[in-house]
């Protein structure tokens, strides 16, 4: 994994977001607190595992960690505000769960709206450098596949038990040939992801 923490004398936070580049459902993150001497070489980006591994990983974060926390923005909520707001606004959110107070926060990404004066590290790549932040990952993608299995039960022409709302050439065929429903995010610039790939 690299460096385990970024500074071992401060509580450390954590915090990715999943599902930013879909054209359906929610933007989900996590935040989550390890211990500063933690060694959990299994932890990597989630994209880089398997899902079986990313849910045995999930059930070792929940389990082993001081503190997480899960932040949901939907669709309805991404459409009002922009999806790279709605990715700071579930971050927050997913940092207000948080039981214990951090010093600092590791951001997966080159940017962050300040969180209550928190001093925050946006680290590009970070959920392959920063144990804590690949946690945040893991916690943040399989809670959202989860909830796109959920929804695919009720609108299965999407098949997004697969897709997970990624604009995959399949979805996109599905929204062209049914149109889209309430799940879908309709400031994605649709029109021009539907002229792509068929």
């Amino acid at each position: 994994m690299g460096l385990l923490t970024h500074y071992s004398d401060k509580v450390e936070a954590g915090c990715d977001e999943a599902g930013r580049g879909c054209l359906a459902g929610p933007v989900v993150a996590a935040a989550v607190v390890l211990k500063n001497d933690a060694d959990y070489p299994e932890l990597n980006d989630s994209k880089q595992l398997t899902e079986k591994m990313r849910m045995q990983l999930r059930e070792l974060v929940m389990r082993e960690a001081l503190s997480y926390g899960i932040g949901i923005v939907t669709a309805q909520e991404i459409d009002e505000i922009n999806i790279l707001n709605a990715s700071f606004l579930a971050m927050h959110r997913a940092l207000d769960q948080l039981t214990i107070k951090p010093e600092l926060l590791l951001i997966d990404g080159n940017r962050f709206n300040p969180y209550k004066k928190i001093k925050h590290v946006c680290v590009v790549g970070g959920d392959a450098k920063y144990q804590s932040i690949a946690a945040a990952s893991i916690l943040a993608k399989t809670t959202r596949d989860m909830m796109m299995e959920e929804y695919g039960e009720q609108y299965p022409v999407y098949n997004w038990k697969k897709n997970k709302g990624y604009p995959t050439p399949e979805h996109k065929k599905a929204i062209a040939e049914y149109g889209t429903c309430p799940l879908h995010r309709m400031t994605f610039n649709m029109a021009i992801q539907l002229k792509l790939d068929f």
